[in-house]
């Protein structure tokens, strides 16, 4: 089963957008032109789901491969 997390290697302000590309396969930048769309469209309430989602999907455990 996948699990949603946040970006380690993908993140440009918390890791959100690139934790969503991840999970769904696609490119981040998809993800960050729906999110900046949203924004605007929804006059900033997006922004605080934004914020909802960096305070509540959980950061990606770092993999002790050698």
């Amino acid at each position: 089963m996948r699990k949603l997390y946040l970006s380690n290697k993908d993140k440009k302000i918390q890791g959100v957008c690139g934790g969503i590309a991840e999970y769904l396969g696609i490119d981040s930048s998809i993800i960050r032109i729906i999110c900046v769309l949203l924004a605007f469209a929804s006059f900033g309430s997006a922004i605080l789901a934004y914020i909802a989602c960096c305070l509540i999907i959980p950061e990606k455990p770092y993999s002790s491969d050698w």
